[in-house]
């Protein structure tokens, strides 16, 4: 009899406390739920194990990582369903605990269950990352980085395009990708006012985009800090073909570690969500250190929206273990009170959300476009976690789940005095 999808639809809506709003095809060939919405297509009935075992996202990741669960469809439309039946639901509403108090869910558990087969956990994917407790030592953080970004400079440049900037671009109506990219630069560079001669230390250098765009284009002198070593050569490459080795040095250094300011401008995009909270207040005061009097940080840092019990955080399971181990997410309003507290006085916050939600877009389409060559160069768990990741992270953008801001930041002459910004916000010089 072929009946696992509607008694797979029946359960996870008794779970829920909602209907579910995605069909369900089954191993076996019957499916249940919308005919016209995305199939949520359990492949085997390992998924379910994994489920059974890992309750929640960790085991959804797992089932979809393996290649256990799929969708058939619109990945977006589907993502888009299942986020708002997740972030939208009531504050009443039962969580897993109070629904298996229900005789009717448990029974329908047990039958899940005996539908499951064996036992046994399946093995994690090998794309999954061991946990541990975020330390963010000097060598936590290298291993963390190293988890992300050394999987393939060849990879990298089918996701993110010619520009090779991996962080939110700046777009205009009916840009391209690479114009966003550089318009986002040229916005870094005019907001720290860069001019010829000064020194410009760009933290998390990645593959060395801001660093050659400030030296080409605005005649700075530049250290750029990366903790990867296939961003830092794949820099160096890029800086030695623009003729630009006398004036910019790629170092595979710690940020920590960097004594040799003072540094007119400090350039942070995208790396301070690695920092860590315990440690932020640690990273604003050690970049405020290297800034001469005056000199200004440009932080660009993904933020979410705060809770109403900030104790109770934690870092998402899926994107904790399968693509940025470590990585963790503050309000924008615990950023900006960091770096005052660290003696810099904030100038100036501009949101960039819907920014970052085009950019993914154009990135899962490079990925999709360019896919057996990922998998070939990568796997296939590899590039089934990117295309989650970025796919979902674009949906949570669009729904203001998360943020990205720009955060202009002065270090003041001993906390009083000008700070040497325009009078009109916004123009920049």
């Amino acid at each position: 009899m072929q009946d696992a999808a509607p008694r797979l639809k029946s359960l996870v809506e008794q779970l829920l406390g909602a209907p579910l709003p995605l069909r369900v095809r089954a191993w076996d060939g019957s499916e249940a739920g919308p005919p016209a919405a995305p199939a949520l297509v359990v492949r085997n009935r390992r998924a379910l194990r994994r489920l059974l075992w890992k309750p929640g996202e960790l085991g959804l990741a797992r089932a979809w990582v393996s290649g256990d669960l799929g969708v058939e469809g619109d990945l977006y439309t589907a993502l888009d369903l299942i986020s708002g039946l997740v972030w939208e639901r009531p504050e009443d509403a039962r969580g897993l605990g109070a629904a298996l108090r229900d005789p009717e869910v448990r029974a329908a558990a047990r039958g899940l269950v005996r539908m499951a087969g064996l036992p046994l956990p399946p093995a994690p994917p090998p794309e999954e990352v061991r946990r541990r407790r975020h330390l963010h030592t000097r060598r936590t953080d290298r291993s963390a980085i190293s988890h992300h970004y050394d999987v393939g400079n060849d990879f990298y440049e089918i996701v993110l395009g010619s520009s090779m900037v991996y962080s939110c671009a700046y777009w205009e109506e009916g840009g391209t990708l690479e114009e966003a990219q550089r318009d986002k630069l040229e916005l870094v560079a005019r907001k720290l006012a860069l001019k010829p001669g000064q020194r410009l230390l760009d933290v998390g250098c990645g593959w060395g985009s801001m660093a050659v765009h400030a030296a080409r284009d605005h005649g700075v002198r530049v250290v750029g800090v990366t903790l990867s070593q296939e961003q830092a050569a794949y820099a160096r490459k890029r800086v030695a073909e623009e003729g630009l080795t006398d004036r910019v040095e790629i170092r595979v250094q710690d940020y920590r570690d960097v004594t040799d300011g003072p540094y007119d401008a400090i350039s942070s995009i995208g790396m301070a969500e690695h920092v860590g909270a315990e440690r932020y207040l640690e990273y604003a005061e050690v970049l405020g250190g290297l800034l001469v009097p005056g000199g200004r940080l440009l932080n660009h840092q993904i933020a979410r929206r705060p809770q109403r019990d900030e104790s109770s955080y934690a870092v998402d399971p899926f994107i904790d273990a399968y693509v940025f181990p470590d990585g963790e997410l503050a309000p924008v309003g615990t950023t900006v009170t960091q770096l005052e507290r660290a003696g810099f006085e904030v100038r100036d916050v501009e949101a960039l959300r819907e920014h970052y939600a085009l950019t993914l877009r154009h990135w899962v389409a490079n990925l999709e476009a360019g896919w057996s060559r990922a998998v070939r160069l990568t796997g296939v768990g590899r590039a089934r976690v990117w295309r989650l990741y970025m796919a979902a992270s674009a949906v949570a953008f669009e729904r203001n789940q998360i943020g990205v801001n720009q955060v202009l930041a002065v270090k003041t002459r001993g906390g009083a005095g000008p700070s040497g910004t325009p009078l009109r916000a916004r123009t920049w010089n």
